[in-house]
């Protein structure tokens, strides 16, 4: 079952002592994210500000470090709207890079969603389909492209508690059932527990890092990308951890 790390997400600086931003900090916590138990990293690019960009000399160089770091690791990148906007100067950034990464998450709900998909599938990356409800889902579902998307991203929304997170992954689940080649089930906040602890229960891909949670499963800071890959990693082998008591 593989076990992704997403080290950073939209996340700035000020949100955890332990974020990585610059490559060289990238790099180092993708090795020891590794040395944990990731099979996988999901990395945000950033700019001199922190805040994500697709711009191709800073995936480049994350994308390049983390190789360096961890031969043979696959690494993935963000697409997120919010990094640029405007969605034709989006697929025009993603077709600028000069150093591809094994695959790229493409949010499904976000206008301009296909074109970068079609860009990412023509220069050889794989497309992560993320789907982060009902209406992305039917979108996806209705794609020329769904076929072509190695995987699916069910990413369920903060707010939720294990039963909500239980019932929101079945509806979403249900609507993606045979018609993905993989389905990586993860949370975010409130449920990113329970949705590892749901995904282990279905033997489905999942995800954990400071992207998604900065607690451990007894509601405890983590210390950093690493703890959570391990607390995660005693789940998935057969040591599950509760929610806060």
């Amino acid at each position: 079952m593989l076990l992704k790390a997403c080290l950073n997400g939209p996340r700035q600086r000020g949100a955890h002592a332990a974020l990585p931003l610059t490559p060289a900090e990238i790099a180092a916590d993708a090795a020891r994210v590794a040395d944990a138990g990731a099979g996988a990293v999901h990395v945000h690019p950033k700019d001199d500000d922190g805040a994500d960009t697709l711009d191709a000399e800073r995936v480049a160089d994350v994308v390049a470090a983390v190789r360096d770091a961890v031969p043979g690791l696959p690494v993935g990148v963000t697409t997120g709207a919010w990094a640029l906007p405007d969605p034709d100067e989006r697929a025009a950034a993603v077709r600028s890079w000069t150093v591809l990464p094994d695959f790229a998450s493409v949010n499904w709900h976000e206008t301009g969603s296909e074109a970068v998909a079609a860009v990412l599938l023509e220069r050889g990356v794989g497309v992560e389909a993320g789907l982060w409800h009902v209406d992305a889902v039917d979108a996806w579902l209705a794609s020329p492209l769904r076929n072509r998307c190695f995987r699916v991203l069910v990413e369920l929304p903060d707010g939720l508690d294990e039963a909500g997170t239980g019932a929101e992954a079945a509806l979403l689940l249900d609507r993606v059932a045979g018609q993905a080649a993989e389905v990586l089930l993860h949370g975010e906040g409130s449920s990113c527990w329970p949705a590892l602890r749901h995904a282990v229960r279905r033997g489905l891909a999942t995800r954990i890092g400071l992207e998604d949670v900065l607690v451990l499963p007894d509601g405890t800071p983590a210390p950093d990308n690493a703890a959570l890959v391990r607390a995660a990693t005693r789940v998935l082998r057969g040591h599950p951890v509760g929610p806060p008591g």
